[in-house]
């Protein structure tokens, strides 16, 4: 018998057994599914908060009064010195806007953009005439040099004026995703009309283009305003941010040096003082999110294997099964001349046949569900091929061991005893 001939003969019995491959196929496929689909949403989740992070792109970073994204592990105060009340009180102190104003006339590096922020509401609702939003939209006080810091650029209308910033009155800049809620296809039409954010009337002076939002963070379900506006109406935070936005990405490090030193100045600071702020460049903010999702990808990788380790266990119950009920098949093909190692690849083709097929169908369908959440998220199709070439590879493992003792145990039975089976 060639090893044609053996993988033929397995084939067809696996196809005779249509119920019995089924379930088995599914258990593997489910288990595939699993690993594939959570690792495939999670690549999905890294690029959309890749894309929601990069708002000042890799060249820029923020000054504020804490870590705007930490997690508490429970050591918050581990370098505060409780003896020292006075230096306790002075980490928490929030950023004044007389600080930032005189950080940004003083802080002079060399190709640098330094902009002022405050950061208001984010659940507002937006009417204008008849048509209204979900109120789930942002509002930010900004500057004249906002936009640029944060990548935003107009599609039609103008920047603030100084003018604008100094007197905080009531004119915004809404993004590209709120003004086509607002004002659908004549978004162009926007600029002076007056809209309604939370009982209070704003002047359109512009809308912004798209930044491609994601679900982590919609960029362009957003307002933009003055910081003096939002300072005025008392619907902002309690600490300015200051953004900074450096030329190139080689001068991040000195202007991130310059920046402190000038800082530390403005918080009037001395040298054995410790910062009461912090500096987060734009791709960290990403990368502390990101970093938290590899404990999710653990837990796809053993939610999988314990799925297939259940998947090996029922696919060598199955075999074993098989073998009892192909007793004398197997007597048969050794009385007509069939060797072990025949009956060995047949039972051996048959476990690697149904944990391939398991691995085929739940890649294709890890991969749909993986990318249903990308769309969710607005990023692109993806395809984690490293971990597809590594679900085929775990399969074939798994079918191979599954398959070994049972096609073992097939190979040693007497042929006189396999034939007189009932």
């Amino acid at each position: 018998m060639t090893l044609k001939d053996s993988f033929i003969l397995a084939y067809r019995t696996v196809r005779s057994n249509k119920l019995r491959t089924g379930i088995t196929v599914a258990i593997i496929a489910f288990g595939i599914m699993a690993l594939i689909g959570i690792i495939t949403a999670i690549q999905s989740m890294n690029e959309g908060l890749r894309n929601s992070f990069s708002t000042m792109g890799a060249n820029g970073f923020t000054i504020a009064y804490k870590e705007r994204f930490r997690f508490n592990d429970g050591n918050d105060n581990q370098k505060v010195d409780k003896t020292k009340k006075a230096k306790k009180s002075n980490l928490d102190k929030h950023i004044q806007l007389l600080e930032a104003e005189e950080f940004k006339q003083k802080f002079d590096y060399p190709g640098v953009i330094v902009s002022i922020s405050l950061s208001g509401f984010g659940n507002y609702e937006v009417h204008y005439q008849d048509k209204k939003t979900n109120p789930n939209v942002r509002m930010t006080g900004g500057d004249e040099n906002y936009l640029a810091v944060n990548g935003y650029t107009i599609e039609t209308g103008r920047n603030f004026t100084i003018l604008d910033v100094q007197t905080g009155r009531n004119v915004c800049m809404i993004g590209s995703d709120l003004g086509t809620k607002l004002f659908g296809q004549y978004k162009d039409k926007a600029v002076d009309k007056f809209i309604n954010v939370g009982g209070t009337p704003y002047r359109v002076i512009a809308v912004l283009k798209s930044k491609g939002s994601s679900a982590m963070m919609r960029a362009d379900n957003v307002i933009i305003t003055t910081y003096n506006n939002v300072r005025k109406t008392g619907i902002g935070g309690n600490s300015f941010i200051i953004g900074v936005l450096a030329s190139d990405v080689s001068q991040i490090n000195g202007a991130v040096n310059e920046a402190t030193a000038v800082f530390r100045n403005v918080r009037k600071l001395i040298p054995t003082d410790e910062d009461n702020f912090v500096i987060e460049k734009s791709d960290k903010i990403a990368e502390t999110f990101i970093g938290l999702l590899s404990s999710i990808q653990a837990a796809a990788g053993a939610i999988g294997f314990i799925t297939l380790i259940g998947a090996a266990i029922g696919l060598m119950n199955i075999m074993l099964v098989a073998v009892n009920e192909r007793t004398r098949e197997v007597g048969l093909i050794k009385a007509l001349g069939g060797k072990r190692k025949n009956i060995r690849r047949q039972f051996l083709f048959e476990s690697m046949i149904i944990s391939l097929m398991g691995a085929l169908f739940g890649i294709i369908l890890g991969v749909i569900i993986g990318n249903i959440f990308a769309l969710l998220l607005n990023t692109g199709f993806t395809v984690p091929w490293a971990w597809v070439i590594a679900g085929i590879l775990i399969c074939s493992g798994v079918g191979l061991l599954a398959g070994i003792w049972p096609a073992i145990k097939a190979s040693r039975l007497n042929p006189i005893t396999a034939l007189r089976y009932e």
